[in-house]
């Protein structure tokens, strides 16, 4: 693998994990339980995505 693309890995890893935060402390802020599950599942889609950035290295 290229230098270029561990840094785009890397990159891309930040980019789940920030998204992955950010849709957990939304979803727990939410009042709306229909909303809050959605994010609930869109958390769980980031973590999925990720685990699978993370295997390729």
């Amino acid at each position: 693998m290229t230098n270029k693309e561990l840094l785009y890995i890397e990159d891309a890893l930040g980019h789940e994990n920030f998204m992955k935060s950010c849709s957990c402390k939304a979803s727990e802020q939410l009042t709306d339980p229909t909303l809050s599950s959605y994010l609930k599942e869109l958390e769980g889609q980031h973590t999925d995505l990720f685990n699978k950035f993370l295997n390729l290295l």
